[in-house]
């Protein structure tokens, strides 16, 4: 009789699917097998950590952990994208909330919360009330192959809480549910045992629907009912495009839209280099903690040598290893540039014939590979994010702006102290400074190579950031701190976001915290918040070269089928931002002879920040359009001024100058041509003295 009856459930089960789904047989039959396996464990009202049944090991995975059994076919279905925002917030529902602030629409995974909590920006959904009856749900709005269910606890600094454990329900109507079982009895997955590292749980086989729900069974015994999620599913066959989603972008580029390990990184710059010979090199600047070394690729129309009146750019990335996005931007540049200039792109040509460009796309490959072993949904917000001896590279230079602001608290700029190439204190370069190898091989590049115009990318957020880092204020955390230069770095930052595809788009959702599209998608570094010794201030201070931060994308490490719509998104942006290297003046500094005069100071009035000449006396001085006095200095040189002018066309204004030698270099010229040392004047009166007594 019993078996009957369980004969009866389960066809009842399959033909309300069948009914609810329209789909073949096959997925009854499915279905049926599914309901009929043995899973995991059974149902239990406790709040105490479910005990695994028998049978079957549960499949759960956490960061640095691997698969059972090797690979698993569920985990090439791709996240549907909570963390990514593909999932709007109409789309997550919940049984009860707290309060706004840890709504559903929180309960994105690897969403952050702010510095204070109860406020609209927590970091997690978090149920009304502690029960078994409570669940968080996720509406697809198509039918998905499931294959697996990520989850986190809540995102704060204060407070813990996390889920233990929960079961998996399953819909097409968002009215009938079907739980997941292990045979007779409902499946309980384990979950988290802190609240950051992800955990995922994969299904035993895949399950279609369009409806999924997590319903929490136990949670931490000092903390509350709260998750941060991502669902892993396959889309299922849409031949008639009815689920395609509003302004979806596909690419045409014919590019290599995958994750690339260090050996792979490798063999793919080499492949571009022996596809554009004549316009690329592959250098490194150094090595990583671990002995990697740190590749970049040149592509220039001289390749390996600084042309008299061409500017140097820089693009880097993966300064924090986990931020995998910017890497794979990068590689994705030089490959679409490689590909552009050979079918005879003009703007690449241009670009390419006029820039020096190099790109560096994993600073800290140590860091890189700790992320990618734990795979892009379980790195979490920072596993990988440090050096392997535990320091932010980012935010590991030397802090010159303290040295600048006490030099000018003492009144000793311009005379007794330069604005500009501040020197690195002795301590920070001695062996015993707590300095990564990879920031020494940066600041070596840095020093070597005259740049221009630079940019780091970054992930985690949309915005573009723009020194100062830091906040004058010690006690600040935030607090705006602009430069001598801030209009030009308003400019550079604004290039980049209007015309990436999501940074200024007023109706997209905020990342975590911030809504930075009031702003333009752009932000001063120390408004956001105070942070020292970075490299975009150290490069502003240390050297010619503006620096700007770039953070493309929500996802740190995003899934490579998020690859291609994320290199549209920022593609335009890469080249906008690079051909502002070609905005302002440039010229060279020469003597009465023609020969360049390197280390002149070139100076503009009403901007209390100068720069250098390079070694063959060249320069460039990134500036809006507008009418600029400009003069420039050497030592032994006489001082020379003109008034030099800057159109709103791509295309730096032309601003030679000729020195000729000061009246004081001649004289000492001509005294030690004759070998006859100047005497002082407070020598001489000396001597009158002796004589008169």
């Amino acid at each position: 009789m019993m078996w009957l009856q369980i004969l009866l459930l389960l066809g009842l089960v399959g033909c309300l699917l069948d009914a609810c789904s329209g789909h073949s047989s096959d997925d009854e039959i499915f279905w049926k097998k599914f309901l009929s396996r043995r899973h995991y464990q059974r149902v239990s009202e406790k709040r105490a950590a479910p005990t695994p049944a028998a049978g079957k090991v549960p499949k759960t995975r956490s960061a640095g952990s691997k698969p059972a059994g090797g690979s698993d076919s569920a985990l090439d279905c791709p996240p549907l994208g909570l963390e990514t925002l593909k999932i709007d917030d109409f789309q997550l529902h919940a049984s009860s909330m707290r309060h706004y602030g840890l709504g559903p629409h929180r309960g994105r995974l690897n969403i952050q919360g702010g510095l204070y909590e109860d406020d609209m920006y927590d970091g997690g959904w978090c149920a009304g009330r502690s029960d078994p009856l409570q669940w968080f749900e996720v509406d697809a709005r198509r039918l998905m192959k499931f294959t697996g269910v990520v989850t986190q606890g809540r995102s704060s600094l204060w407070l813990s809480d996390w889920v233990s454990s929960y079961k998996v329900l399953l819909s097409n109507d968002s009215h009938s549910w079907v739980t997941l079982k292990n045979g007779s009895r409902d499946l309980i997955f384990s979950a988290n045992r802190e609240k950051e590292i992800p955990v995922l749980n994969l299904f035993p086989k895949p399950v279609v629907a369009r409806y999924i729900r997590i319903n929490p069974r136990s949670w931490y015994a000092s903390g509350g009912i709260c998750m941060r999620v991502e669902i892993m599913g396959c889309p299922m066959p849409d031949p008639n495009n009815y689920y395609r989603r509003r302004n979806e972008v596909t690419t045409t580029d014919n590019l290599d839209f995958r994750h690339h390990s260090y050996k792979e990184m490798r063999q793919l710059m080499k492949v571009v280099n022996e596809m554009c010979p004549k316009i690329t090199r592959i250098y490194n600047i150094g090595k990583s903690y671990n002995g990697q070394k740190l590749y970049a690729i040149e592509i220039s129309d001289n390749p390996g040598e600084h042309e008299l009146g061409e500017p140097e750019f820089r693009y880097t990335a993966g300064s924090h290893g986990n931020e995998v996005l910017g890497r794979e931007l990068l590689l994705l540049l030089m490959q679409f540039m490689c590909q552009e200039y050979l079918s005879g792109n003009t703007r690449i040509r241009r670009l390419v014939d006029e820039t020096r460009i190099h790109l560096l796309p994993s600073i800290n490959p140590d860091g890189y590979e700790k992320a990618s072993e734990a795979g892009s949904e379980l790195s979490g917000w920072s596993l990988g994010r440090w050096s392997q001896d535990g320091l932010d590279i980012h935010h590991n230079f030397p802090d010159l702006n303290s040295v600048l602001w006490e030099a000018e608290a003492r009144r000793w700029v311009p005379r007794k102290f330069h604005n500009h190439h501040v020197p690195i204190p002795d301590w920070y370069r001695s062996t015993n400074a707590t300095v990564a190898v990879e920031t020494r091989a940066l600041v070596s590049w840095m020093e070597k190579i005259p740049f221009v115009l630079g940019g780091n990318l970054q992930g985690g957020e949309l915005v573009v950031t723009f020194p100062f880092d830091r906040t004058r204020s010690v006690t600040a955390l935030r607090e705006a701190t602009p430069t001598a230069d801030d209009h030009v770095f308003r400019w550079l930052a604004f290039s980049y976001a209007s015309t990436h595809r999501l940074m200024t788009d007023g109706n997209r959702r905020v990342c975590h915290t911030d809504d930075f599209t009031k702003e333009d998608g752009t932000i001063n570094g120390a408004l956001w918040h105070t942070a020292a010794g970075s490299m975009n201030d150290f490069s502003y201070l240390h050297t010619n070269c503006f620096e700007l931060s770039m953070y493309v994308g929500c996802d740190k490490f995003p899934h490579e089928t998020e690859l291609p719509e994320e290199w549209e998104n920022n593609r335009e942006s890469l080249l906008v931002f690079m051909e502002q290297v070609h905005r302002g003046i440039k010229g060279v500094v020469r003597d009465v002879q023609g020969k360049g005069i390197a280390n002149a100071i070139i100076s503009v009035e009403g901007i209390n920040h100068d720069i250098r000449t390079a070694s063959d006396g060249d320069y460039w001085r990134l500036l809006n359009p507008g009418e600029y006095r400009v003069t420039v200095r050497a030592e032994g040189f006489s001082v020379s001024s003109k008034v030099c002018a800057v159109g709103y066309d791509i295309g730096a204004s032309s601003c030679d100058f000729v020195l000729g030698r000061s009246n004081l270099s001649r004289i000492k010229e001509i005294m030690q041509k004759f070998n006859k040392q100047p005497i002082s004047m407070r020598q001489r009166l000396r001597q009158r003295r002796l004589l008169d007594t």
